[in-house]
């Protein structure tokens, strides 16, 4: 009984450490067991060894919005072609060292020669040969040398397989060719990007509106100098209007073929099934297990990393009833559906798992990490906010491992999970931007985005333009005119003249047809009747033909200085009757004499000697010969122009006499001179 008694106490304990054991073990062996029935992980070369197992082609679900899973026929169609047995991969991007080993890691798993081919987003990453005679280096250089970077990958591989096709040798030499005539410059890109759209649109609005409205403004310019001149023959008012309208049609019609671009990329849009493929794969997966690692990306936690993550998880949903926690050790790139956005992401996965807890989204790419908390009892402020710098981006050690150290980083995650305070309510994530739209390679319309700033600085261009021309041509003429060139003789007696000519060009005329009939008086003292003519007109002039060309001189008086001398060649020839147009003197002779109409309103018409041209406008259109009249400035009315025959200067002077006929203009110059 003593001995009994002394050993009672170590006895009991004994029992009760049993005790102990057996309840962890009791309590241990269910989750275990449920752990054990799930699937081994499985390696990054495994998985897609078995995907080629059963399709030779294996588009990633990762890229939609630069290789949807979509264009995989489109790769299976080409990779026939090669004549070998060929084996695509699509994955995001790797390194040229981990291309290659992962290429050659999936060609041992698979158990099949044939060309294996690695393709990323840019285009063919790494190219290899088992077993088969393909001259894959070959095709890659021609790939890389001779299509721009903008190529994409199913033109890459369309390339690839062409010289693949050609065979070894062919193949070979094109290579060397590509690489010597690309060594120093790129091809030119195939696709524009929205910038250069928006340039585009600019300046198609700059043309349309500034050539026609320059043509319509110098036109203008040049119809009037033309008018006050009396230089060459007189358009048509439609045709200048009809060239602005044409042209603006044909420019509007040229943009859209010149500028025919519609995508800013090779990307193919993605269906709704391609932007939705992952998030269907990660939410699914993770009804099965609460850290999902991509199987396409390498392996990230090992065995024992990802067991002691397990527990954590575990311990973290029992302690204190926090919650789940759902690890994603998924890659977030630009070209996945959801541009990658982590927040988005873990949003979108949210939604079709319909599972709240705490989403941790960890890149094995670029190794970042970010927490998301969808229902759980923990402030959302204090994860996004308190969260070290090493637990999100990690440290230098981490950037230069390859696993980016996440093993050990979530693990200080949960560590902090621990520790996070806890709230009175459940606190969710507010809802994130929305993904850029689908197909965001499709350039806007050429007639849009810059295209109406465009049309205004064309206008304002069009404006600066036809005024600097305008001063050119002013400053042009003044210089010429200053020159004081001989006079040319003129056609005899044109019938085209300006009806509101300008004072310069009354001087020039006047004094050319002057000089001119002065100089077909090849006998001294012939008296003819053309005579009288060069009399008349030199008593206009006070006997001095460069008064004509005085700026004093008044129009009037040069109007009957041209009218006597053209009407003096004429008797020379022998090609006169007495009469000139009364419509505009400077048209010469007169045919008959008719009823006009010298006013555009009401039905006031005079008598008056007309020529042939002024005759039938007279006869098909009455209304026409208004403005066929000659006006000239009356100093009474400042700038203003009347009819030739009401001014002052004609009125008081020579020149209303010319309806009556040149024999009664030659008496009225001579009565005005007082020359009997």
């Amino acid at each position: 009984m003593p001995v009994w008694n002394s050993d009672r106490p170590r006895l009991l304990r004994v029992l009760l450490a049993l005790c102990a054991v057996a309840a962890v073990f009791a309590t241990a062996t269910p989750a275990r067991a449920a752990e054990a029935d799930a699937p081994a992980p499985v390696t990054q070369a495994a998985h897609l060894a078995d995907r080629l197992r059963e399709n030779p082609v294996h588009v990633t679900d990762q890229l939609p919005r630069e290789i949807p899973r979509s264009t995989a026929p489109g790769f299976a169609r080409l990779a026939k072609k090669t004549g070998v047995p060929t084996y695509v991969l699509v994955l995001p991007s790797q390194s040229s060292t981990q291309a290659r080993q992962l290429l050659g890691a999936v060609h041992d798993r698979l158990g099949r020669d044939g060309l294996f081919v690695l393709i990323d987003e840019s285009g063919i990453t790494e190219a290899t040969a088992y077993g088969v005679r393909a001259p894959a280096d070959a095709a890659l250089t021609v790939t890389r040398y001779e299509l721009p970077y903008d190529a994409g990958p199913l033109l890459s591989f369309e390339r690839f397989v062409d010289v693949i096709a050609q065979g070894g040798k062919k193949a070979t030499a094109r290579a060397e060719a590509a690489r010597e005539t690309y060594r120093d410059e790129e091809p030119a890109d195939l696709y524009i990007g929205p910038s250069d759209r928006q340039n585009q649109s600019f300046v198609t609005g700059i043309l349309l509106t500034g050539v026609p409205l320059t043509i319509l403004l110098v036109a203008g310019f040049a119809r009037r100098r033309r008018r006050r001149s009396g230089a060459g023959r007189r358009v048509p008012r439609w045709v200048v209007p009809g060239a602005a309208v044409l042209t603006a049609a044909a420019l509007a019609l040229a943009a859209p073929v010149v500028f025919d671009q519609t995508r800013s990329s090779a990307a193919e849009p993605p269906t709704p099934a391609d932007l939705s493929a992952r998030v269907d794969r990660v939410a699914a997966g993770l009804k099965k297990d609460p850290v999902y690692a991509d199987p396409e990306s390498p392996r990230v936690l090992d065995s024992r990393r990802l067991d002691r993550l397990h527990d954590r998880i575990r311990d973290f949903r029992r302690s204190d009833g926090r919650g789940p926690v759902y690890v994603l050790l998924v890659p977030q790139t630009p070209e996945s559906e959801s541009a990658g956005d982590s927040w988005l992401f873990a949003a979108a996965v949210h939604a079709k798992a319909r599972q709240d807890g705490l989403y941790v989204v960890a890149a094995p790419d670029d190794g970042t990490i970010d927490v998301y908390n969808y229902g759980l009892r923990i402030d959302a402020d204090r994860l996004s906010f308190d969260l070290p710098d090493a637990v999100t981006f990690g440290d230098s050690r981490a950037d230069e491992a390859d696993d980016h150290l996440l093993g050990e980083r979530l693990d200080k995650l949960m560590t902090f999970l621990d520790k996070a305070p806890r709230t009175d309510r459940p606190d969710f994530e507010s809802a994130p931007a929305a993904a850029p739209k689908a197909d965001e390679h499709t350039l806007p319309p050429l007639f849009a985005t810059d295209f109406l700033p465009g049309l205004f600085v064309g206008a304002f261009a069009a404006l600066v333009l036809s005024a600097a021309l305008a001063g050119v041509m002013w400053t042009g003429g003044r210089l010429l005119r200053r020159r004081d060139p001989a006079p040319e003789p003129t056609d005899r007696l044109p019938f085209t003249a300006p009806t509101e000519p300008s004072a310069s060009y009354l001087r020039r005329t006047a004094y050319t047809e002057l000089i001119t009939l002065i100089g077909e008086f090849t006998d001294p003292d012939d008296r003819t009747l053309a005579w009288d003519h060069l009399d008349a007109a030199m008593l206009l002039v006070d006997g001095d033909p460069d008064r004509a060309r005085a700026s004093g001189t008044d129009p009037a008086t040069l109007v009957a200085v041209i009218v006597l001398a053209r009407a003096g060649r004429a008797v020379l020839t022998g090609d006169s009757d007495g009469l000139c147009c009364g419509v505009n003197p400077l048209h010469g002779p007169a045919v008959s004499r008719h009823h006009v109409r010298v006013a555009t309103e009401g039905v006031a018409r005079r008598l008056l000697p007309v020529c042939e041209p002024c005759r039938d406008t007279a006869i098909a259109e009455p209304s026409g010969i208004p403005g066929r009249l000659l006006r000239l400035p009356d100093p009474s009315l400042g700038n203003s122009r009347v009819p030739y025959y009401d001014c002052d200067d004609a009125n008081d002077g020579p020149l209303a006499a010319v309806p009556h006929g040149i024999a009664r203009l030659i008496d009225k110059v001579r009565e005005t001179a007082g020359v009997h």
